[in-house]
This record gives C-alpha cells, structure tokens and sequence, in this order.
C-alpha cells in the first residue's frame, strides 16, 4: 500500500505497463478479427505504438530508480476478456467491426485515464522528465481514440446497420403472412354462422307458413 504520492505513482506507472502488455497481446487477435481494411490497419498500427509505449514506461522506471515490473491489472484483464467474448460472436462483417472499435474504445479511454492521472501526480512531484514522457503516449492514446471514431462514424455503423434493417423487414413480413393466415379461418367462420343465420330464418318462416294454412 503506498504511504505517499511518489509511491502511488510507481504502482500507478506498475498497472499501466502490465495493462500494456496486455494490449500487445490482444491487438493481433483485434486486428485478425477485423473484416474492414482500415480498421485493421488502426489495430497493427497502434500495436506498433504500444510497443513503444512500453519501452518509454521502462524509461520512466529507470528514472524512477525502480525495476521494470508490472502489477496485474484487473481493469484492463477485464476489458480485453470482453473484447475475446465479442471475437466469439457469430455476427455480420460490418456488426462485427462496429462492435471491436467499441472494445478497443474501451481500452483507450482506460489508458487515456490512467496517462493523466500518472502525469497529473509526476507534475505534482516536479518530475518533468517523466510527465513529458508519459505525455507522449497519452497523445498517441488520445489520437488512436480519435481514428476509431472516425473509422465509425466514415461508414462501419451505417453498414451495421444495414443488417439490422433487413432483418426488421423480414420480421415484418414474417408477421403479416401469419396475420394473413389467422384472420383466413376467421373469416371463413363468419361466413358459416351468416349461412347458419340465414337458413334458421328461413326454417323459421316455413314453419310461419305451415301454420298459416292450416
């Protein structure tokens, strides 16, 4: 348990670089799981930078005095299982890519966090060196953030759903054929009882007539 700010950061400077390697890890199955071009393109690219990341964090130890080691962290372990769960669905291309930009927002806002709160407690203990470093990844954090936005927005959610719009109308359809169907017997019953109706009267006129003559 830490005791003071220096000591928080060191364990906060721990979880992000175990949540970084956790990352590398994930962003080729990210990236083999992407059907659009350029969103696999953003998954290798950024794994290029994350890599990175974790070699500036090793930096920020050695300046810190500390070994590079990192602590287990949940947060982002917890994440990235959703990330595998989603890679499991059986769902269209387009449904599929819309729903692994929303994972991998997930995991930038997380690491968008934890880069600001390392750098607002460096800046706070006067250790610039280490704030301007982190400061670099927190850019590219922000950045990649950024171009999964735009890939969403250039077309990925329109054409998820499309597949969604489909589907409506089949439903649709689905339903008027069996509203169709159940209204069939339906009719064909009030035509019988109009029959039943129309020749109860006229049994009851006959008997009228018989009666009459008599």
């Amino acid at each position: 348990m830490p005791t003071n700010l220096r000591e928080a950061l060191v364990d906060e400077i721990k979880d992000i670089y175990n949540a970084e390697k956790q990352i590398v890890k994930a962003l080729p199955k990210m990236a083999k799981g992407a059907a659009s071009e350029e969103l696999r393109e953003a998954f290798e690219s950024h794994l290029e930078e994350t890599e990175n990341q974790v070699s500036r964090l090793e930096r920020v130890f050695e300046l810190l005095d500390e070994k590079p080691r990192g602590k287990h962290c949940a947060g982002m372990a917890g994440i990235l299982e959703e990330g595998s769960e989603t890679l499991q669905e059986d769902a269209e291309d387009a449904l599929m890519d819309a729903m692994l930009i929303a994972g991998a927002q997930r995991v930038e806002h997380y690491e968008i966090t934890a880069y600001g709160t390392a750098i607002a407690w460096a800046e706070a203990l006067e250790l610039t060196e280490i704030a301007e470093i982190l400061g670099e990844s927190l850019a590219e954090e922000k950045a990649a953030d950024e171009k999964l936005s735009a890939l969403a927005e250039s077309g990925i959610n329109e054409a998820a759903t499309a597949g969604e719009s489909e589907d409506d109308m089949e439903e649709e359809a689905e339903t008027d054929s069996r509203s169709t169907r159940t209204s069939e017997p339906s009719e064909a019953t009030a035509r019988s009882a109009s029959g039943s109706s129309r020749s109860s009267n006229g049994s009851k006129s006959a008997t009228r007539q018989r009666g009459g003559r008599r």
